[in-house]
């Protein structure tokens, strides 16, 4: 389901890679209900040919996935697409794939299971900046 579900305007486009379908689906049915633009990919290998077809502004990525792990999709990602802002996801991140994630560029790192007050925060920040909170 790679292509954006539109719903007009100026509206941010988002994919989420994510190999567990009900987080797919929980996370694009909130950011769509927001007004995003939101399409998925079960992992990294399918996100990358997403991207081929599509202009995303974020990704939201899950860290544990077959085929392609968050870090090496995210050093793709930086390789090919290093404009696009990236939140990474996790059930069972340590210190050190935090501090990997973040050194390859991650606007956020967030646990599971996503709580929606900190990520429409975040999506906030991305959206307008920090100073805008105040």
């Amino acid at each position: 389901m790679c292509q954006a579900d539109s719903k007009g305007g100026n509206i941010r486009n988002i994919l989420i890679v994510d190999d567990e379908e009900n987080a797919r689906i929980g996370l694009s049915k909130l950011l769509s209900a927001e007004g995003y633009d939101v399409a998925a990919a079960e992992d990294g290998v399918e996100a990358l040919t997403c991207l081929q077809g599509d202009h995303f502004q974020l990704v939201i990525t899950d860290m544990n996935m077959p085929r392609m792990n968050g870090i090496d999709f995210l050093k793709k990602l930086n390789q090919n697409y290093p404009d696009i802002n990236v939140i990474m996801i996790t059930a069972f991140g340590g210190i050190d794939t935090y501090l990997e994630a973040m050194k390859l560029g991650v606007y956020e790192y967030l646990h599971k299971p996503i709580k929606v007050d900190e990520l429409k925060s975040v999506m906030w920040k991305l959206s307008f900046g920090d100073e805008s909170l105040s």
